[in-house]
């Protein structure tokens, strides 16, 4: 009972910088190309990462584990391109929790694949999260149709393959993996901005949500990493996948967003989804 415990106190842990560091990427993608935002935030995290692997003196694990550590790096620098951009240009209340419940989902059916169908309590979580989804998207008198709904999938998306890819590299070690998938989701995007030509310099008064953004989603990775090292990915999953939480309230206090009474009742359901998704 205590290493399971430990497991959801990790990944309650790893829910909370996520959320932290989604606000404040949010607030940095504001009047910034989401590229750009990503490349400050993840140089960030790169350094603390280094910084940590060599303070603990963590041994440079096998080619395999950065392999799988900079495949993560790949699907979660999308995937946090889509949600920042979500963030920005839509309501942090609603397109968070849409893109948790994606990121939750997909770690699950990895899990069908490998071990076979699901069990009743996740057919009935799949089925909230369409119902979820549909009441946040559904066009409100007080505030209108969600902006960047799409986004939040293609994030969920993102960060499930992270996810997946990251349990893969948590066996052999935790910091360097996270430093190959820092170093390869920047050369990501400043291959995508240099291809594309896009204007992705930051907004120099912004830079600071940014590295707060670096900062609290890498040690929010390392929480998640220490998690599924101390028990399974599917409760390591849930359990991170609640950082909405976080960027809600956030959101609620700071920015005093306002919702419509069915959208909040898809956020909550959409909450409520996740752990019913990741069930055994």
């Amino acid at each position: 009972m205590t290493h399971e415990y430990t497991t959801a106190a990790l990944a309650l842990a790893g829910a909370t910088f996520w959320g932290a560091g989604d606000f404040n990427g949010g607030l940095g993608s504001k009047g910034s190309n989401a590229f750009g935002v990503v490349v400050v935030a993840h140089g960030t995290g790169l350094l603390c990462m280094v910084a940590l692997a060599l303070a603990t003196g963590e041994p440079i694990p096998s080619h395999a584990a950065l392999l799988w550590g900079a495949a993560a790096g790949f699907g979660g620098g999308l995937g946090l391109v889509a949600l920042y951009r979500a963030l920005a240009i839509g309501q942090m209340g609603i397109n968070a929790p849409v893109a948790a419940v994606i990121t939750g989902a997909l770690p699950v059916l990895f899990g069908i694949w490998k071990e076979g169908p699901p069990a009743l309590i996740q057919v009935v979580g799949f089925a909230i999260a369409l119902v979820a989804i549909w009441m946040i998207a559904l066009p409100s008198g007080e505030i209108g149709r969600p902006k960047g709904l799409g986004l939040a999938i293609c994030a969920g998306i993102g960060f499930g393959v992270y996810l997946i890819c990251s349990k893969q590299a948590a066996s052999e070690a935790v910091y360097w993996p996270l430093a190959a998938a820092r170093a390869a989701s920047m050369a990501e995007m400043l291959v995508i901005v240099t291809v594309t030509r896009q204007n992705w310099k930051p907004v120099r008064s912004l830079l600071p949500y940014m590295m707060l953004a670096g900062v609290f989603d890498s040690l929010g990775n390392a929480f998640f990493m220490y998690a599924v090292r101390n028990g399974r990915l599917d409760v390591a999953t849930v359990l991170s996948s609640l950082y909405p939480a976080t960027t809600v309230l956030l959101a609620r206090f700071i920015l005093k967003e306002r919702i419509s009474k069915l959208q909040t009742a898809g956020m909550t359901a959409a909450l409520i989804a996740v752990p019913l998704i990741a069930a055994r």
